[in-house]
């Protein structure tokens, strides 16, 4: 599925890769992200030397959480996303708390795939909101803000909003004819407002507390 873009943007390639024993599943994703990225198979010490890498898409095995340790040491700001069978959530949790950026179920759809792939690489988290929510305190320790006294201008409400479904800030300067940056900027402004350290913590409480129902 195609990733909207605001008009005149150039598009931003990205270099991912890919750390899988299913062939025919990475066979897909190359197909499906090749408007976006360029996707490379790779060894567990393969991406450990590519220094050109933005993202790394891992299947989940029983050394999954060993290997995102390994990787954390190693390349501190590569993101990754885990891809499972599982939809505990609190192994979703589990893997995400250990540094994943993101996790999508095997069974997710071609317009999730691309949706997270996006967020990611823009800097949130993809993860189903009951996992968020349930990482609310690791993200943000000891945040007390009064959610009563929080006020929203309609811009502001309008940016919520488009944040709380899953947009990236790309997608989220599109819909609201806002540059990039903008919206980046309103970002950091709701965190202070709001009282929280990242746009996790900023998409939950909005979620808990139904800030802009």
């Amino acid at each position: 599925m195609p990733i909207p873009q605001a008009a005149g943007a150039e598009r931003v390639r990205f270099r991912i890769g890919t750390v899988s024993d299913d062939p025919l599943r990475m066979e897909g994703l190359i197909t499906l992200l090749s408007p976006i990225a360029d996707l490379l198979p790779m060894s567990p010490t393969d991406v450990l030397r590519d220094t050109e890498l933005t993202m790394v898409l891992i299947d989940a095995t029983e050394q999954i959480l060993a290997l995102m340790a390994a990787y954390r040491r190693a390349r501190p700001g590569l993101r990754l996303l885990v891809f499972g069978e599982s939809t505990d959530p609190r192994f979703i949790g589990q893997v995400v708390a250990a540094g994943a950026k993101g996790y999508l179920s095997h069974l997710a759809s071609a317009e999730e795939i691309t949706m997270a792939v996006q967020v990611i690489a823009d800097g949130s988290i993809w993860a189903p909101r009951k996992v968020l929510a349930s990482l609310i305190d690791s993200y943000s320790p000891g945040e007390t803000t009064s959610m009563s006294a929080v006020k929203f201008t309609p811009r502001e409400r309008e940016l919520l909003q488009l944040l709380v479904a899953g947009h990236s800030n790309r997608e989220i300067a599109s819909r609201m004819k806002l540059t990039p940056r903008t919206v980046q900027t309103m970002v950091s402004r709701l965190l202070v407002k709001v009282g929280v350290g990242n746009r996790v913590a900023l998409t939950v409480r909005v979620l808990e507390r139904m800030l802009i129902g």
